[in-house]
């Protein structure tokens, strides 16, 4: 078995990327009229394998956040890219994930061969990726980072409702259920709010 350098990659001046290293990325947040969109991007390791992986939306928020530890705890790398509100409202939704996830990517520890993508459009990445349609359902490296992303935005819902109560955003996670927009109506947008979002964009013009 060969030894390892001491020197690092950035000391030999190499683009480093180890052989092999397969990323799975999904967002969380592209429907709500709240908050920023997650993205996450997850490297597991073939050695420590985690049971129980899916789409997060078909799993309890108690499976997710036991997921959520078991991936933080066993993944060889983990990472989470946000675009904020203000991000959104200037490039506009699509633009704004693709974004977030290429910082996903990008905030990893190692740097994946390949990375897969779920969905059909793909951020701009210094590696060669691939778009799967449903691949949260199918492919275990997305399924974990679809969990990750979720989990980590519900928590971010939770934090924006004790700011603003009165919307409601523990419940809906931001998304525009008649409650949400009543809340809307009754009191205008609130920081946290998508200026871009046509619901929101009402309220703000009606006022």
């Amino acid at each position: 078995m060969p030894s390892r350098k001491s020197s690092t990659p950035e000391q030999l001046g190499l683009d480093w990327s180890v052989p092999g290293l397969v990323a799975g990325v999904d967002e969380a947040g592209r429907g709500p009229l709240a908050g920023s969109v997650v993205a996450a991007a997850v490297i597991l390791d073939d050695l420590s394998p985690i049971r129980g992986l899916a789409d997060s939306k078909v799993l309890t928020p108690l499976r997710r956040d036991r997921l959520y530890d078991e991936i933080c705890a066993k993944a060889l790398a983990i990472a989470i890219g946000e675009a904020s509100v203000e991000e959104i409202d200037r490039l506009n939704i699509l633009h704004a994930t693709m974004l977030a996830m290429r910082r996903a990517v990008e905030g990893l520890r190692l740097l994946p061969r390949h990375v897969l993508v779920d969905g059909n459009r793909l951020p701009v990445l210094k590696m060669p990726a691939t778009a799967i349609v449903k691949g949260d359902a199918t492919v275990p490296a997305i399924s974990a980072a679809s969990i990750l992303a979720k989990v980590t935005r519900d928590r971010q819902c939770a934090l924006l409702d004790a700011q603003w109560p009165a919307y409601g955003f523990a419940v809906h996670k931001g998304y525009p259920t008649a409650a949400h927009l009543q809340a809307l109506r009754e009191h205008g947008a609130c920081p946290a709010h998508r200026r871009s979002f046509g619901p929101v964009r009402a309220v703000l013009e009606s006022a």
